[in-house]
């Protein structure tokens, strides 16, 4: 008896250990400027399977995110943001990724917030 209750403890324990470690949190810069910015930004790092949340905070150029790394990594997420149009410190979008951009998003020539316009 107990070492079938021993056995089963020790799963138990292994489950909930596992279960942790497959969450991470991470930040990273993502350039921007507006509420239609932190959107479109979260929308494609949320449209990455195994990213489970995402919050980009304007002033900051922050992208908060929780992933499961079994199913994705930071590049993946950054290869995301940069087809929508949006730049990483590692990645930069491309000319016609950046031109898709609504015309007040541009934020390579003029970095203002405009959080307050949208």
């Amino acid at each position: 008896m107990k070492k079938g209750f021993l056995a089963i403890a020790m799963i138990c324990i292994t489950l909930v250990t596992y279960a942790q470690d497959k969450n991470k949190k991470l930040t990273m810069e993502v350039d921007g400027k507006c509420e239609m910015c932190k959107t479109r930004i979260e929308k494609a790092a949320l449209g990455v399977p195994g990213v489970k949340f995402a919050n980009w905070d304007i002033p900051s150029h922050q992208l908060s995110l929780i992933m499961d790394e079994r199913k994705t990594n930071a590049m993946e997420v950054k290869t995301a943001l940069v087809a929508v149009g949006h730049d990483t410190k590692e990645l930069k979008a491309s000319k016609e990724a950046y031109e898709q951009v609504h015309p007040c998003c541009r934020y390579r020539e003029d970095n203002t917030d405009d959080s307050k316009k949208h």
